[in-house]
């Protein structure tokens, strides 16, 4: 197998890149937050909350755009059966930071929070939390297994080298500098990343463009030359499922660590809502050039291409077109800049989400469930022991699953059934209790669950109207493969269904607990009667005094002073145009 050396090099070149700026970016910033008497454990899931409009606006719009962003995003474009009709992630993803920065960020960033899942552990208390740590963890190692995926096919195209070694090695240097720098290094490394993959794609565009083999793309949109249209249609029977993906995307696109962790480094809960919208304009301004790279590879004529007389569609390779169009469509200096310089951005992009599970286990479910006298050295030890376990565990998923896009929805699927319901529910509506979001974790997950997975080939249980099914032809082995499609929006039906099970069975269970017609002793969550127990998180008593967090220390929230908040839940200086000051005040006014 032949080894491209100028594609070696530029693949190094770019690597040293990256790597240089997250080691430059821990050093620099290694004392950020930790003199005005923070923790150091907090300084690296949410910086010194000092990231500004710049670093903050590039760090916000890789939330999503990333090596499963562009790459799928190309991808669905050039397949005959979608085309940019079916290619929700751009607007979809846009929309999400959008609402997020409309509802989400102020009430989040004001409160002082360290992770996305405080405010749930604070009202619904420590076991909740962990229930709703694991959708939360599998969303975060799904979407990085599919970024460091599409990063494996990329580099195996340049220099035809074993795609799992390929994998390997980039998930070490992301992890490298994660461990050195925590969210310093994830966002100064963010810039350079979506740098490269601007400047990567748009100098290669053109050349594609231009080459014979290509066909004009404005005609290809509408007529069918090599394949269908590039444009795509959405026929009348797929309307709600086409919603319904387009909901997942918008609304599911919220409830993610990944995405809270950029708001909650922010310097104040104004800048967390700029960045937001800052960050749409930027997602979709990222998604042309991959739109234009899909339509390129559809009007191609590949027979008269270095890759050969079969197109990408009918050797399984469509999940790989943006690395083939710059590979076989460009010159070869374009390419291995182009594809150097996407291949470092897609593994700069891994490093977030590693590390926001990370500090969702080490402050949620270590410090916060297990260990509240834990140390902060002993936190910062175990974020970095779990930073490469969970790196680890994405690496092996991407070496074991297919389709970059199947796993994006995927992903997306468990944050939008089970927790995007909760969010609403604890920032928004008054009353809800343990119960009731216990209630609605079993509705979303059985609902969804219930109704399959053909990426998983996980068949359903509950056959929803409208359900058809498909085939997949599999055209290098010419295998058949059925399975199950459900044309109704159930996933949607199966949100909105665990939003109303946590309303209605928290307020079934106040009431039926308050008016006597259960003995107190059965509210064995302790989420009514004894909204108060030590197993409960009290809006007052997690407040760190810069030495250990003790669930049944009543001290009052002393104000943070400079950038850091110092983990405090509750940030009484911003607080004034929020209206209240947790989840658990908000729910208790009445």
């Amino acid at each position: 197998m032949a080894i491209h050396a100028e594609g070696l090099v530029a693949i190094v070149v770019f690597y040293v890149l990256i790597l240089f700026v997250g080691i430059w970016a821990a050093w620099k910033n290694k004392n950020s937050g930790v003199s005005d008497g923070g923790d150091r454990s907090e300084s690296i899931m949410v910086g010194g909350r000092d990231i500004g409009l710049f670093v903050g606006g590039f760090t916000m719009t890789a939330t999503w755009v990333g090596g499963g962003y562009i790459n799928g995003t190309a991808e669905y474009v050039y397949l005959p059966d979608f085309g940019l009709a079916w290619a929700q992630a751009p607007f979809g993803y846009a929309l999400s930071l959008v609402v997020g920065g409309l509802f989400f960020a102020k009430p989040m960033r004001s409160r002082g929070y360290v992770t996305m899942l405080d405010p749930f552990q604070q009202l619904y208390g420590k076991r909740m939390g962990g229930l709703l740590f694991i959708p939360a963890l599998m969303g975060e190692i799904f979407w990085s297994a599919a970024i460091l995926s599409a990063l494996g096919a990329t580099l195996s195209v340049i220099v035809d080298i074993n795609i799992n070694m390929s994998v390997v090695i980039s998930a070490l240097i992301a992890i490298f500098y994660t461990l050195v720098g925590g969210l310093y290094s994830v966002a100064y490394t963010d810039v350079v990343q979506l740098f490269c993959i601007f400047v990567g794609l748009w100098i290669s565009v053109p050349f594609a463009l231009s080459n014979p083999a290509v066909s004009d793309i404005s005609v290809s949109a509408k007529e069918a030359i090599y394949q269908s249209p590039w444009l795509g249609k959405i026929d009348p029977e797929d309307n709600w499922l086409w919603a319904d993906n387009f909901c997942l995307l918008m609304l599911g696109g919220i409830p993610w660590q990944v995405y809270f962790q950029r708001v909650l480094s922010a310097s104040s809960a104004t800048y967390a809502q700029v960045l937001s919208f800052l960050a749409a304009f930027g997602c979709l301004i990222m998604a042309v050039p991959s739109v234009l790279i899909g339509a390129i590879g559809a009007s191609t004529d590949w027979n008269q291409t270095t890759y050969g007389s079969l197109p990408p569609k009918d050797k399984d390779e469509s999940d790989m077109i943006l690395p083939i169009v710059l590979q076989h469509l460009c010159p070869p200096y374009i390419s291995f800049f182009g594809l150097g310089a996407v291949s470092a951005a897609v593994m700069s992009s891994a490093d977030s989400s590693i590390l926001s599970a990370s500090s969702m286990f080490a402050r949620n479910i270590y410090q916060l469930a297990f260990r509240q006298s834990a140390s902060d050295r002993e936190i910062v030890w175990v974020m970095r022991l779990t930073i490469f376990v969970f790196g680890a565990f994405a690496t092996a998923m991407a070496l074991l699953t297919g389709s970059v896009y199947g796993l994006w929805y995927l992903s997306s699927d468990l944050v939008y059934v089970i927790i995007f319901p909760q969010l609403l529910s604890v920032l928004f509506i008054k009353g809800t209790n343990t119960y009731g979001s216990v209630a609605g974790y079993i509705f979303g997950l059985l609902l969804r669950i219930g109704g399959g997975e053909p990426y998983l080939k996980l068949p359903p249980f509950i056959y929803y109207p409208g359900w058809v099914t498909q085939e997949k032809i599999h055209h290098l082995t010419g295998d058949v493969e059925y399975f199950i499609q459900q044309r109704f929006p159930f996933k949607s039906v199966s949100m909105v269904a665990s939003f109303l099970a946590n309303v209605v069975f928290s307020y079934l269970t106040k009431y039926l607990f308050e008016s006597g017609m259960l003995s107190h002793k059965y509210d064995f969550l302790d989420a009514v009667v004894s909204k108060h127990s030590k197993e409960i998180m009290d809006k007052a008593t997690l407040v760190s005094n810069h030495d250990n967090i003790i669930l049944s220390e009543m001290a009052p929230v002393k104000q943070a002073l400079g950038a850091s908040l110092a983990g405090t839940f509750i940030n009484t200086e911003v607080l004034s145009d929020d209206g209240a000051s947790s989840p658990e005040a908000f729910h208790n006014e009445n």
